[in-house]
């Protein structure tokens, strides 16, 4: 369902567009001439803009010019009586979507405004997914060639472990081979699968994730494979899934060893016959696209004790790269911090630039059960919370339970010189609502049920805390 407005100075020919597409579940508003359009573009804003070409006052090409300088996301089809070759190829030279020309059927129209919308879906959609390749590719073409942290995207680590993971990139990203990522939660799987795309040759091509883990089967299989209009109920119109998007580029599939059976079966027949069928679709359909699967299960038991279809484990386990948990590398603890105060300096306002040999110190006593994104949220709310230009050991927030000191059968043994009790609690409440929406990608349902929590409830927290899902 998108947001449309109609222009067109003839008051049949409005309203006929309108109760057209009110009747495939769209929202419409409507004017009679090109100003009174604009104005009510910039007061409601919409996906589509429907023109009529020849109107008074401003006629529909100046309508597509000034839509196109002020609202660059918005389509714009011109429709017109007064159709010819040259006011087509002008209306596309100054950007229209599209141009229709009268008279046409209801359906026409209908399939038209869908397609026009579908491709702006996915545009967006991939657009979204892009946005970090978009950096990592920047840094490639300027030709930073040493081992910082930018040749492999926001990928961190000087340990030798993580010496072996940049080399296996570096190995693996120019072949078409696929990748299986080993790794517990918070690792940094998908900064892995983002930089074998952007150091092979498909980087141009898109970069597409799906989280395997946040979808039902039936959900799952539309992400994946598309599914043709009327496939199911809601199913109001044809949409392609990842694996058409990533045509060209690469699929990250995230949380793989989650995916039921029968969706595992039609994976594997995607990657050996390199083509698919929408569900709900006859039309067998070529896809070029390489795998980059994950997930947070060891590669021994995968197979064994989690059910996963053991042909499928052999095409996905082609090259496997395991990363090692924040506590095998400590040493790194230094340099993350670091990288993280400077990433988030500037989005948490904060005047701190260098931490404090007792933060260090303190920060490697902990055996970060979450990883690097645990760490990454304490250094965010540490930046938070502290003043002045040095991060202390006072200014880290509490976290979690220090190796190697004492625990009672509920948690930190308390000290003789007592603690601020809803500190801790609150601290790590914070914690885990921010580990839960990591963990469900945002998905505030999929976070509720890890948390056990009515979405009311997680909605409520996540205003106390301020946390954005």
């Amino acid at each position: 369902m998108a947001q449309i407005l109609i222009i067109d100075d003839h008051d049949t020919m409005r309203e006929g567009l309108e109760l057209l597409l009110r009747r495939r579940g769209h929202r419409t508003f409507a004017a009679e001439n090109g100003v009174r359009g604009l104005d009510m573009l910039e007061e409601h804003g919409a996906e589509l803009v429907i023109t009529d070409l020849k109107m008074a006052q401003m006629d529909g090409l100046e309508v597509l010019q000034a839509v196109r300088e002020r609202f660059p996301e918005t389509e714009v089809l011109v429709i017109t009586a007064y159709g010819t070759i040259e006011k087509a190829v002008e209306a596309m030279k100054l950007g229209a979507a599209d141009f229709l020309t009268k008279p046409f059927s209801s359906e026409q129209f209908g399939v038209k405004v869908d397609r026009l919308l579908e491709t702006r879906e996915e545009r967006e959609r991939l657009r979204r997914e892009n946005r970090s390749l978009k950096v990592e590719n920047t840094f490639l073409r300027e030709g930073l060639e040493s081992r910082a942290p930018s040749r492999y995207g926001e990928i961190v680590g000087e340990a030798e472990s993580m010496e072996m993971v940049f080399r296996w990139i570096d190995r693996v990203a120019p072949s078409d081979s696929t990748v299986m990522v080993y790794g517990e939660s918070g690792t940094g799987k998908e900064l892995v699968a983002r930089a074998i795309h952007a150091g092979s040759p498909r980087s141009s091509g898109p970069f597409v994730r799906v989280n395997c883990g946040a979808l039902s089967e039936s959900l799952l299989d539309s992400e994946l494979f598309g599914h043709e209009k009327g496939a199911f109920t809601g199913a109001e119109r044809r949409r392609k899934g990842r694996f058409e998007l990533a045509n060209g580029g690469t699929l990250f599939l995230d949380e793989i060893a989650t995916v039921a059976p029968a969706t595992q079966i039609r994976l594997l027949r995607v990657i050996q016959e390199r083509e698919l069928e929408r569900v709900g679709g006859e039309a067998t359909i070529p896809v070029d696209v390489r795998i980059i699967a994950a997930t947070n299960q060891p590669a021994a038991t995968l197979v064994s004790e989690n059910g996963f279809r053991e042909d499928l484990f052999y095409r996905l386990h082609v090259v496997p790269i395991t990363l090692p948990p924040l506590r095998d590398r400590k040493e790194d603890i230094p340099v993350l911090a670091r990288h993280f105060i400077e990433k988030l300096r500037d989005r948490t306002c904060s005047h701190i630039r260098t931490v404090t040999d007792a933060a260090l110190e303190r920060l490697a006593e902990y055996d970060w059960p979450g990883n690097v994104r645990e760490l990454e949220n304490v250094v965010e709310r540490a930046l938070v919370l502290a003043d002045g230009e040095e991060l202390d050991a006072d200014d880290l927030p509490p976290f979690g339970n220090p190796l190697g000191r004492k625990t009672n059968d509920y948690g930190p043994e308390l000290p003789s010189s007592g603690m601020d009790l809803n500190e801790i609690v609150e601290g790590m409440e914070e914690r885990l609502l921010r580990e839960a929406l990591r963990k469900s990608d945002g998905v505030k349902a999929e976070a509720a049920r890890l948390l056990g929590l009515k979405a009311s409830a997680l909605y409520y927290k996540l205003e106390k805390y301020g946390i954005e899902g």
